[in-house]
């Protein structure tokens, strides 16, 4: 079983995210289940979501404890190391957002990759909305869906119009995402 957390605030689209892999694993055939975790439903808000995909039906329904994969989608968030790094697996991939990447630093022990989703949404869909640059980023560290599917799930979530920003952020995202350290 594949177990991915992903880490943002409110407004940012952390729990669409989520959902989009859910569904994505769902139409490849696969079993998902999205979780989302957050406390006063208001924007800004912290907010977590959990994705569990497998082969087999998946019995589990509780937060993931110890994800495979964490997703950060709130640049401001990754001060927070512990958090973050909190339960993943040994050898785990962290992937977060960082408006320049240049600064990035290395979560030690784990993988570690970024990607500028910030600005990838400013361009693409003319928003500090920056949730499918980084479900793009994820694609592209983990393979876990393919892209068409993820295109399909867009466009049947979203509708054409803002579908295909939304495709075009994921793809910039699984283009530029780069491994650090």
């Amino acid at each position: 079983m594949l177990e991915v957390r992903w880490h943002g605030r409110g407004g940012q689209g952390v729990v669409t995210s989520s959902q989009l892999l859910a569904l994505s694993a769902i139409k490849e055939g696969k079993y998902a289940i999205h979780i989302p975790e957050f406390g006063p439903e208001r924007r800004g808000a912290p907010v977590r979501a959990y994705t569990r995909i497998d082969d087999k039906v998946i019995d589990i329904r509780s937060s993931v404890l110890n994800p495979d994969i964490v997703v950060v989608i709130d640049p401001g968030l990754v001060k927070y190391r512990e958090m973050i790094t909190d339960g993943l697996k040994k050898g785990g991939k962290v992937i977060y957002n960082i408006p320049d990447p240049s600064k990035a630093e290395v979560f030690e022990g784990f993988e570690t990759y970024v990607v500028d989703a910030y600005h990838i949404a400013l361009e693409v869909i003319k928003r500090p909305i920056y949730n499918t640059a980084m479900l793009g980023a994820l694609i592209g560290v983990a393979k876990i869906v393919s892209l068409d599917t993820v295109y399909d799930a867009l466009i049947e979530r979203f509708g054409e119009k803002i579908g295909k920003l939304n495709i075009e952020a994921v793809k910039r995202g699984y283009e530029e995402v780069k491994k650090i350290g």
